[in-house]
């Protein structure tokens, strides 16, 4: 996604009624990136430093850095997808058999889940419930819809993602990526619940 992209989706959402404030800084966004231990694709980059999303559903990184109360609601976007596995592994019983046999005590399955999830690419929140790949860390990264292990493709990149989220349209000169590229584990999960509906 290059700079003329990036202004053409902003215009769009702003048309959609969404609303935004001045892009991060290089100090703000090393400092979230710090504080959060978490590394931005440069499309993503590119987005929040040209201008920042601020509407309702969406990260507000700047209020992160600046307030305890923002950072403790970053805190709980980036846990929600971990969240979410253990509410399935207590109560839908979730469990990968390559972590073994299941123990009998939450404690423990959620020890193990917890080691487990810290191995995988680190999800970063975009809007509501919607993540993109920190890893790898380069353009077009799919973005999931991650509700417990109820997890889909939403976007094959960011541009696909803004198009489905908002219903905006997008140049076809901006190009498509047809199949979203593979993200360990995230992928993986996909394809496990596919099976299972199958």
């Amino acid at each position: 996604m290059n700079q003329k992209q990036v202004n053409r989706i902003i215009k769009l959402l702003k048309e959609k009624g969404i609303s935004f404030d001045s892009g991060l800084t290089d100090i703000e966004l090393e400092k979230i990136q710090n504080d959060f231990a978490i590394n931005f694709p440069s499309d993503l980059k590119l987005l929040l430093q040209t201008e920042l999303p601020v509407s309702s559903g969406f990260v507000h990184w700047r209020y992160g850095i600046n307030s305890e109360k923002g950072k403790q609601e970053i805190e709980n976007r980036l846990n929600w997808p971990l969240e979410g596995m253990l509410f399935d592994i207590k109560n839908n019983s979730f469990w990968l058999d390559k972590w073994g046999t299941k123990p009998s005590d939450f404690k423990d399955q959620k020890k193990i889940a917890e080691n487990e999830l810290i191995k995988q690419p680190k999800l970063i929140p975009i809007y509501s419930h919607r993540y993109l790949s920190s890893e790898p860390s380069e353009v077009a990264n799919p973005v999931f819809s991650v509700y417990q292990m109820d997890i889909i493709h939403y976007g094959k990149d960011l541009m696909d993602y803004f198009s489905n989220e908002f219903g905006i349209e997008l140049p076809i000169s901006f190009g498509t990526i047809n199949t979203p590229k593979r993200i360990r584990f995230w992928s993986d999960m996909i394809d496990l619940d596919n099976e299972i509906i199958e």
